[in-house]
């Protein structure tokens, strides 16, 4: 498990599996997301079997699979709900965190500037600097 800290109520992960949860729970978290379509898994790694082991655990867990092409503004408005109303830190997951990284990004064009956003997701190891046209128009819309 590799869980790379943005913020101390969000941080990103590549892959986890059900195996996992017990730690994640242990270090704090509250809530996970779940940012991967099930289509890029085996189906012991599907959301569903993750899901399970956080409900045992005792995390609120939300499947909300996200890619490129799909990443529009009603699902960014939504994962910055969920993060927005989580009751405690919040861990998302994907292939690598950096969709986990990107969508945080567009959702925190309001609140945080360009360079604060893209220092961040490089301290965490994802370089999105190619990123800045949009934050910056996510950011005066």
């Amino acid at each position: 498990m590799d869980i790379r800290v943005l913020t101390p109520t969000y941080s990103v992960s590549p892959q986890i599996t059900p195996e996992d949860i017990p730690a994640i729970a242990a270090a704090g978290y509250k809530v996970v997301i779940c940012n991967r379509p099930d289509a890029e898994n085996p189906p012991q790694l599907w959301a569903e079997e993750v899901g399970k082991a956080a409900a045992d655990a005792g995390l609120e867990f939300y499947v909300h699979p996200v890619t490129h092409s799909t990443m529009t503004p009603q699902v960014i408005a939504h994962q910055k709900e969920i993060m927005d109303n989580a009751a405690g830190p919040v861990l998302a997951y994907c292939a690598s965190g950096t969709r986990c990284s990107v969508v945080w990004s567009f959702a925190m064009a309001k609140e945080l500037s360009a360079d604060d956003i893209i220092a961040t997701t490089e301290r965490a190891g994802y370089a999105l600097g190619q990123l800045r046209p949009q934050i910056e128009v996510l950011a005066s819309s």
